[in-house]
């Protein structure tokens, strides 16, 4: 799932390509999304390149190159351990596929509670995340406790290191603050979310990864909003 403004960018991107042969320029890029400068576009290209939907080809001025569309332009294109954290991960027995059609749901079960399914959370690049219910998967009580909970698929690899892999669904309980070490949904600027470690560093905010590879991004404490915190994570073995 790309954000708004990854998607018109990527969209654009591909238009230009087809009708000219040529990727268009930071400018022009710019200009068709509406952004004041060119730092935006140089953050959105590189978000798109993370999620492998284009590459830089490299030794050439304005070179990109699409890889591959949403499946909302092109359906039948082909999908290309801290201490204050240790992870309760079971077996969630899921049946559903990926884009399958959400399943039916069986009846309640003792001590299992529907939770649902709300997209997909970067564990990685922020992506838009909080959406509309796609699915619901059964969850153990012993998971949940008090309060409003729903599930997020994770994707990415920057949180490895805290026990949290690609493709694990993460449990989250709804809320609007957290303490300093959680693992929460952070929404940034109001359009991507990202699942992060939430330091709180004096008038800042800083999102932390739980992998070397990945870079702590720190942000005023108004362009970030918490969305939920990590309670417990699940996982489909193959």
């Amino acid at each position: 799932m790309l954000t708004k403004k990854q998607h018109e960018l990527l969209v654009f991107i591909n238009d230009r390509i087809a009708q000219t042969g040529v990727s268009p320029s930071f400018d022009e890029m710019k200009d068709a999304l509406g952004l004041r400068s060119k730092s935006g576009i140089h953050r959105l290209i590189t978000a798109l390149e993370e999620r492998k939907f284009i590459r830089r080809l490299p030794n050439r001025a304005r070179a990109l190159e699409v890889l591959r569309i949403p499946d909302d332009l092109a359906s039948a294109e082909p999908k290309a351990k801290p201490a204050n954290f240790s992870p309760s991960v079971v077996d969630g027995g899921f049946s559903r596929r990926r884009g399958a059609s959400p399943r039916k749901q069986p009846a309640a079960r003792a001590g299992v509670s529907d939770l649902p399914v709300l997209g997909r959370i970067a564990a990685g690049t922020p992506i838009e995340a909080i959406q509309h219910e796609v699915d619901r998967v059964s969850a153990p009580d012993t998971l949940i406790g008090s309060g409003e909970h729903y599930i997020l698929e994770v994707q990415g690899e920057s949180m490895i290191d805290a026990g949290i892999h690609d493709g694990d669904y993460a449990i989250i309980k709804q809320c609007d603050d957290a303490g300093s070490g959680d693992i929460v949904v952070a929404l940034v600027d109001d359009e991507e979310a990202t699942l992060k470690r939430l330091r709180k560093k004096g008038a800042s905010v800083a999102l932390e990864a739980a992998n070397p590879e990945f870079e702590t991004r720190i942000y005023g404490p108004d362009r970030v909003a918490v969305q939920g915190k990590l309670v417990g994570l699940m996982r489909r073995y193959h």
